[in-house]
């Protein structure tokens, strides 16, 4: 009896090692790529990705350009991150990654029968911009969690808005604050005026249908309530709370 179950137990035994060494793969190959990333300027983005993949399958005849050049912080005019503050995410220097008043609010609204809201940090949107793909699964949701937990663990508040004013979409194929600013107003990412980064915020919830460069009245409407929104925040002395 003891000869037949010794090979079993082996065998048991390499599975259980072969469990845990995949596991630390998965969990320790995504800190590891975060924590790079601290420092190191992300040269693409899952999204920008996705971008490629379905203009080469879906929109094959159309020579569509994807622009996207990496700006530091220091290059950014600070009106931009006050006014993505502004329009997404008011909680952003206080919260770790989740603002959980905003999702049970978005929760009861669905519930009611309303057209879907996103309760969405800016924090998970760098998760989902930089790693993921759009959706409501499940299984994307919690790799979101994850993933804005690891980002709020290793990188600084600054660090995180930085990234999301580099990767975030502002028009179809116009990823980043540097390409948006070149694209819509013909400047720099560090002259623009506030009303200029309240049009850039004012499109984000759907950036392939807003536009900030000719703005629909809904788009004006949106730009007037950032832009009290940023005045009511202490317009950019806020910032030194991050």
């Amino acid at each position: 009896m003891g000869k037949n179950r010794r090979p079993t137990t082996r065998r048991h035994h390499w599975l259980a090692r072969g469990f845990w060494w995949l596991l630390g793969v998965l969990v320790g190959l995504p800190a590891l790529a975060i924590l790079a990333l601290r420092w190191i300027p992300p040269t693409t983005s899952a999204f920008m990705l996705g971008w490629h993949l379905e203009h080469s399958l879906h929109r094959p005849a159309v020579r569509a350009k994807l622009y996207y050049r990496w700006v530091p912080w220091e290059q950014i005019s600070p009106f931009a991150p006050l006014a993505v503050i502004a329009a997404e995410d008011q909680k952003f220097p206080d919260h770790w990654g989740f603002d959980f008043t905003a999702i049970g609010a978005a929760l009861d609204h669905n519930q009611r029968g309303g057209r879907l809201r996103g309760a969405s940090t800016i924090s998970q949107q760098v998760a989902k911009n930089l790693f993921l793909w759009s959706g409501r699964s499940f299984i994307r949701k919690g790799l979101e969690a994850y993933l804005t937990l690891l980002i709020e663990t290793l990188w600084p508040k600054q660090r995180i808005l930085e990234v999301y004013l580099n990767v975030v979409e502002f028009g179809d194929g116009v990823y980043g604050v540097g390409a948006a600013a070149e694209q819509f107003f013909a400047t720099t990412p560090a002259r623009l005026s506030p009303t200029e980064a309240a049009r850039l915020a004012a499109v984000l919830p759907n950036p392939k249908v807003l536009s900030a460069a000719h703005p629909s009245a809904y788009v004006w409407q949106r730009v007037r309530w950032i832009s009290g929104q940023m005045n009511q925040l202490g317009g950019t002395a806020y910032l030194k709370k991050l």
